[in-house]
């Protein structure tokens, strides 16, 4: 029954969304704590802005993931970030934003979607997965020799009612995530995390490799 509900939700689409959630988990921090929760805070504070770096900072990372919900989907695929900039793919579609443009392309349908790259529509994440980190209190603490974050929404958070990151202790390199939504889990494994060395080519998107396809212009849309 369980599952049945999670497939009318369209699990394919909320698993897409789920792909920027590690890119939320940097910027976290709470207010109105106890003192010694307050120290908690500040200490995971600093690794918050650890991770931030490596996936944010000027030089650019990349990372693989691997999306799982509850057993009855799963994709995965690669990120890219670097400034403004971004580039994801994976086995459904493809997406290059340069900072300006952005293209998103869909093989089975054989179309190139063109956005303007603050657009909201030029992804699948919409708003439905938007973080406010003055709704949720959160904590670290130590599991299988790594460390793991646990960030609870307060009253009243919608979509992500908890989330656990789990980063590796010595490099606090992301592994893995776990993010309620509604009633169910979604998992998420993150590997081969590179930080640096990301050129500014990656996001060009390479026209010529889809001169076939249809070329949709959806930038005065908004």
């Amino acid at each position: 029954e369980e599952k049945a509900e999670i497939a009318k939700r369209n699990p394919k689409s909320v698993s897409m969304k789920i792909k920027f959630i590690g890119c939320l988990l940097a910027c976290l921090f709470s207010w109105g704590l106890s003192a010694q929760e307050k120290s908690t805070s500040l200490q995971a504070r600093q690794v918050f802005d650890e991770v931030y770096q490596k996936v944010f900072g000027p030089q650019g990372a990349a990372l693989s993931y691997k999306v799982d919900i509850v057993g009855i989907y799963k994709t995965e695929g690669r990120i890219w970030y670097k400034g403004k900039k971004s580039r994801y793919q994976s086995s459904n579609s493809k997406s290059w934003n340069d900072g300006v443009t952005a293209y998103l392309v869909k093989d089975k349908k054989r179309t190139v979607e063109i956005f303007k790259a603050s657009s909201s529509k030029q992804s699948r994440f919409g708003d439905d997965f938007k973080f406010y980190p003055e709704n949720y209190t959160y904590q670290m603490k130590m599991e299988d020799g790594n460390i793991l974050l646990i960030l609870k929404g307060k009253k009243g958070t919608k979509s992500m009612r908890e989330i656990r990151a789990l980063l590796d202790k010595e490099t606090r390199t992301p592994l893995s995530l776990r993010i309620k939504v509604a009633f169910f889990w979604v998992s998420v494994d993150i590997s081969d995390v590179k930080s640096g060395g990301i050129k500014d080519e990656e996001f060009v998107f390479p026209r010529n490799q889809y001169r076939g396809y249809e070329m949709i212009d959806r930038r005065n849309e908004e």
